[in-house]
């Protein structure tokens, strides 16, 4: 059953349809809502943009529906006067345009491409969740109250191995993006007010990194030896080489606790080696390794010296060889590749994160490592392993924070106190041995 409402005057943005269907209800002659399934949603006919304004009400209730319409109706009337348009770009638009502006700030030398990335993947995230087809001009504050629960839900057998700091990370990252979409006038909102998570007791999170055990880093040592010369064997292949390749790319990130984005854009220009050395029936090198500041996270140059146990970068100078057919010394050919991508099969596109991901859980696997999902063990648990190494080594905060790039502070709160063996020799700072007893100095 129809009703019929006549409408006497045109105004300027007045409605073109004459006729109502029951479960549509006009507001001030000038739009209406309707149901649309369960939920009621509003039009409104703007006569600037020559279009209809269309959005969901969010209820099913028709007093509730008539209230959010009218307060619609009120903002849009409002910013029609104002000269602002109401047809607005989708959250997927918003996001390039966005990381375009990142990608700028990278170019200028003010963000590393690592954290751009990270910045592009959280995006990813936060877009699988709100849809790439939503209009940034229809989202509300309150969107994305869910956000924590749906990242961190149960997917069918598999839980989501994300972390309450990282979706935290996620979470500034895309308030940030809002924030700028709002001074360009592409949305009505500044920010979603997410939920209010528990807070975490960062200090004893931070102190329980998830790392290595001793053991297992000489495990994982012998297996990536193995794993490199069975991908050697086989090489012919492009599967082989990035075997091959990521193989001694997880050596690398072992002795050199370098973080992902830094190692990955290494050129053989950033290391030099010094000398072979032996001790204990090992052989190893020790590698001089420059980190240029537009790789660093804190855009700051510092070098530091390593023990290449594994020999890795020889292996994988020795892998780069191949591509190059004539005849040339190991000295010729550092200078012909020297402004080349060492992890990479052709010198200019880096190993990809599927691939260091897949060959991480292999060579774990090689090495027997337990409960690695677990633990949450992760490329990244190396640096842990690293940075806590030099901390028991009794190296001095400031030290330790030069060789990784990282703050005092950080090394500090993170680092110092985190192990039993730490705490032990802090213990027994004041002690010393006399006659084989422990006896205070």
């Amino acid at each position: 059953m129809k009703r019929f409402i006549f409408v006497a005057t045109q105004t300027p943005m007045s409605l073109k349809k004459r006729t109502f269907k029951e479960d549509e209800i006009p507001i001030f002659d000038e739009s209406l809502i309707y149901k649309r399934g369960d939920y009621w949603h509003m039009r409104m006919w703007l006569n600037k943009e020559h279009k209809y304004a269309r959005f969901s009400l969010k209820t099913k209730n028709q007093s509730t529906a008539l209230d959010k319409a009218k307060l619609h109706f009120h903002e849009l009337m409002a910013k029609q006067l104002a000269g602002k348009t109401y047809f607005s770009k989708t959250t997927a638009d918003g996001v390039e345009m966005y990381l375009e502006q990142r990608y700028k700030d990278y170019e200028a030398d003010l963000i590393v491409i690592g954290r751009y990335r990270t910045i592009a993947t959280h995006l990813k995230h936060w877009l699988e969740f709100i849809h790439k087809d939503t209009k940034l001009k229809e989202l509300e504050a309150t969107d994305c109250e869910n956000y924590f629960h749906s990242r961190t839900k149960t997917k069918g057998e598999e839980k989501l191995k994300v972390s309450q700091s990282t979706v935290e990370n996620e979470q500034s990252t895309v308030n940030a993006m809002m924030l700028w979409l709002y001074k360009k006038n592409e949305t009505y909102i500044d920010k979603f007010e997410f939920k209010k998570l528990k807070k975490i007791d960062k200090g004893i999170q931070e102190n329980r990194r998830q790392t290595f055990t001793d053991a297992e880093i000489v495990a994982i040592d012998i297996a990536l030896t193995e794993y490199i010369k069975e991908a050697e064997k086989e090489l012919g292949g492009d599967l082989a080489m990035s075997k091959a390749i990521t193989g001694c790319y997880i050596g690398a990130l072992m002795v050199t606790g370098m973080r992902r984005g830094e190692l990955l854009q290494q050129k053989w220009s950033d290391i030099a080696e010094m000398e072979h050395k032996q001790a204990r029936n090992k052989k190893f090198d020790l590698i001089k390794i420059t980190v240029r500041g537009e790789t660093s996270k804190v855009r700051k140059t510092r070098k530091f010296v390593v023990k290449d146990n594994g020999r890795y970068y020889s292996q994988l100078l020795k892998l780069t060889r191949q591509r190059y057919k004539q005849e040339i010394t190991e000295e010729q050919l550092k200078e012909v590749v020297s402004n080349e991508l060492i992890f990479s099969a052709d010198g200019e596109t880096a190993i990809t994160t599927r691939a260091i991901d897949h060959h991480f859980k292999k060579v774990l696997e090689k090495a027997e490592v337990a409960n690695v999902e677990g633990r949450g063990l992760v490329p990244y648990s190396f640096r842990h392993y690293f940075i806590t190494q030099r901390v028991n080594s009794n190296l001095p905060p400031s030290a330790v924070a030069e060789m990784c790039g990282t703050s005092i502070t950080q090394i500090e709160k993170t680092y110092y106190h985190t192990t039993e063996a730490k705490m032990v020799s802090n213990a027994l700072a004041d002690y010393e041995y006399v006659d084989g007893i422990l006896t205070p100095k």
